[in-house]
């Protein structure tokens, strides 16, 4: 029987190491070498102290701030533990019922903005944690940001253009403001 029993524990003990140590050690220190900002997980940092992450949103709700999508995530907005979408369909009643409060909290926040209001600000993406919104749902919201902060409309504008990410490669997926960013971007406007 021990003749049986030893192989299989030196062989889980081998596999342990293998598999559970030296693996994740070098994918983590190859992941670090190339790609540091990544590995570290696109961490956000101003006067040296991480603001939040350039991956996973953060509930913005002030009137002085761009907001960015709704979060699907529950008990807590951007919870990534609680990461997945809602499930619901164009059709279900609670989706309904969800945007349309929330195009009257838009309403309500910007009361003079005859513009149609973007899909993005009234519907979450499919993780819930979606850090980025459209150019159209940024620019949406310049006026009562400039409001707000007593800001140039034009100014708050060229700010949101200038924070535009392309499409990957020119090809791959949509341009797209990353909501962290503009609203650091903002603060350190004059």
């Amino acid at each position: 029987m021990l003749s049986h029993v030893r192989p299989a524990l030196v062989l889980l003990m081998f596999f342990t190491i293998l598999t559970g140590v030296a693996y994740p050690l070098l994918v983590t220190g190859i992941a670090r070498g190339l790609f540091p900002s990544q590995a570290d997980g696109s961490l956000i940092v101003q006067d040296g102290k991480a603001v939040g992450s350039a991956l996973i949103g953060q509930p913005f709700d002030g009137p002085r701030y761009f907001w960015g999508r709704p979060s699907a995530t529950a008990p807590f907005p951007y919870n990534a533990a609680s990461s997945s979408g809602s499930n619901l369909g164009p059709t279900n009643e609670a989706l309904r019922k969800a945007v349309k409060e929330r195009i009257e909290a838009l309403r309500a926040a910007d009361p003079n903005n005859p513009a149609l209001i973007p899909v993005d600000l009234v519907t979450a993406s499919g993780s819930g944690l979606d850090p980025h919104l459209s150019p159209a749902g940024a620019l949406y919201q310049v006026r009562r940001i400039a409001r707000a902060r007593g800001l140039d409309e034009a100014a708050v504008r060229r700010l949101v253009e200038a924070q535009i990410e392309p499409r990957l490669l020119d090809i791959l997926g949509e341009p797209r403001v990353n909501v962290l960013q503009l609203n650091l971007a903002l603060d350190a406007m004059r």
